[in-house]
């Protein structure tokens, strides 16, 4: 079994070539939306400036999926060219389109940003849920106390509801601070998290602590120029937690051969 009600810590276009195949029940993500993004107290986020390093993820996203299921995907809608190229050559197909109106201007340019926006993306040819959620619905605001771009449970908790059933698998490759997983935990789903960064990571533990589900469990950061170590290290880590299976995949990963 996939480990699960867990977020791994590091860089989930290399965390993500670990999980099994079709393993996953839903995808609900708020990626980097390659804007150079800056908040009004100078908070960045990571991986924002180049579409490159971050965009092939949603391959292995399609991948970890169970056939006939979804992947919410929220994106910048300047770098939409770049998410629907990536988001199409994984294989996925555009079902929804879905739009949050805030009652306030994020900014302000040639027009007043008054919105938020994500693909409803399929894997296959999934159900249609029974009570269609409406596409155009409220947002709220969270203050970005946590997270320079966090987005509340309330918005995203009707999201697994409808497009997942309960006990499902829930994955956020990109968790911020974690609100997809505190959601998925709230709608009685399990869920997966995988953050790049360690103080989101705090977070994300604290959050799901007080609302009494088990405590996520990061383990030590992989490096883009140490993977094979890295590798190492996440599978003896996966053979001490008791998950022989998942270590296989990480196994097979390393050649078959751990040093």
């Amino acid at each position: 079994m996939t480990t699960c009600n867990r977020v791994l810590e590091g860089d989930c276009t290399q965390l993500l070539r670990t999980l099994p195949t079709e393993s996953i029940d839903l995808v609900v993500t708020d990626p980097p939306y390659f804007v150079n993004y800056r908040d009004r107290t100078g908070r960045t986020i990571a991986n924002d400036s180049d579409p490159a390093s971050v965009i092939d993820a949603f391959d292995d996203i399609f991948r970890v999926l169970k056939p006939n299921t979804f992947c919410v995907s929220f994106y910048g809608w300047n770098r939409v060219d770049a998410f629907v190229r990536a988001w199409r050559r994984a294989g996925f197909q555009t079902v929804g389109h879905l739009v949050w109106h805030k009652s306030y201007a994020s900014s302000a340019s040639f027009l007043r940003a008054r919105h938020e926006q994500a693909y409803l993306l399929a894997k296959g040819r999934p159900a249609k849920p029974a009570d269609p959620l409406d596409d155009v619905r409220p947002w709220k605001y969270t203050g970005n106390v946590r997270h320079p771009t966090e987005k509340d449970v309330s918005i995203l908790q009707p999201l697994i509801e409808s497009f997942s059933k309960p006990g499902d698998l829930v994955l956020d490759p990109f968790s911020g601070s974690g609100s997809t997983l505190v959601a998925a935990a709230q709608a009685g789903r399990r869920y997966l998290g995988i953050e790049l960064e360690p103080r989101y990571c705090e977070i994300i533990r604290d959050r799901l602590m007080r609302i009494g589900s088990p405590a996520a469990v990061p383990y030590q950061k992989i490096e883009p120029a140490s993977t094979e170590t890295g590798l190492q290290g996440l599978w003896q880590w996966l053979r001490d937690q008791n998950h022989d299976d998942l270590a296989s995949v990480v196994q097979q990963a390393m050649g078959g051969h751990p040093s």
